[in-house]
């Protein structure tokens, strides 16, 4: 059960600048403890002694603010960092090196007593306050950026943000293995509605030379016929005297 603790110590290492030594992780870090708590509740769910696993899972809340369902599948090299909100539901499945940020939500929805959470493969990255519902499955080392609503399934490799999450950068598996923190990407990041935005104002700047156009087509002929007519009018008659009578 705990023969893997030297890795998720490891992990915590690598991805958390201010973590010192790997004392300070053992004694300070919510996220190991909350993991290791898991394991000793997950043990004792598989086991059949559900009471003990639900216990054991509330303890690990209330020492970490981290709540994990004792039912839930979780691989190696787990991190969650800052921790205090996140929230694993029962048939939630987590692969290897996976990191959350806090106020994670890997939720439910739906009351059936099957699968109803989210499957999140390896190496995913969910930034704080993300909510990942339903029994959905986050690709291989995707990135979900923070506060993002995923209801639906997530490429390898993607990166998404919004409400609902839209996939705002392309996929690069090998860009994709590099750790993203908090999941957002922070630089040239595409604002889709931006983007909506100003593809609308292009074509009603199209629209508008366009009318222009028609404008001046519809009113060309008839200036030229009117201009014609005054012509004709102010015309002198053949004989070269002005009409005009004079007293």
């Amino acid at each position: 059960m705990f023969k893997h603790l030297n890795e998720e110590i490891d992990a915590i290492m690598a991805r958390d600048p201010a973590a010192r030594s790997r004392l300070e992780v053992v004694l300070c870090y919510p996220g190991l403890h909350a993991i290791l708590l898991h394991r000793l509740a997950h043990c004792a769910w598989q086991s059949g002694w559900l009471l003990i696993g639900r216990g054991l899972s509330q303890c690990g809340r209330l020492l970490t603010g981290i709540e994990i369902h004792p039912g839930a599948k979780i691989g190696r090299r787990f991190f969650i960092d800052h921790g205090m909100g996140v929230v694993i539901g029962e048939t939630a499945e987590i692969g290897d090196g996976v990191q959350l940020y806090h106020g994670v939500t890997l939720g439910g929805t739906s009351l059936a007593r099957g699968k109803r959470h989210p499957t999140v493969q390896d190496g995913v990255v969910i930034g704080a306050g993300a909510k990942v519902l339903g029994a959905i499955t986050i690709g291989k080392d995707a990135r979900i950026g923070s506060n993002a609503v995923v209801v639906a399934d997530v490429p390898p490799a993607a990166t998404m943000v919004g409400i609902p999450a839209r996939e705002v950068t392309p996929r690069d598996q090998r860009s994709a293995r590099d750790f993203l923190p908090y999941g957002t990407p922070c630089c040239d990041l595409p604002d889709p509605a931006a983007r909506a935005v100003r593809e609308l104002k292009a074509q009603i700047a199209a629209l508008r030379e366009r009318i222009e156009m028609l404008e001046q087509e519809r009113s060309g002929p008839s200036a030229a016929a009117i201009g014609g007519a005054d012509a004709i009018r102010n015309r002198p008659p053949e004989g070269g005297m002005d009409p005009t009578p004079t007293c």
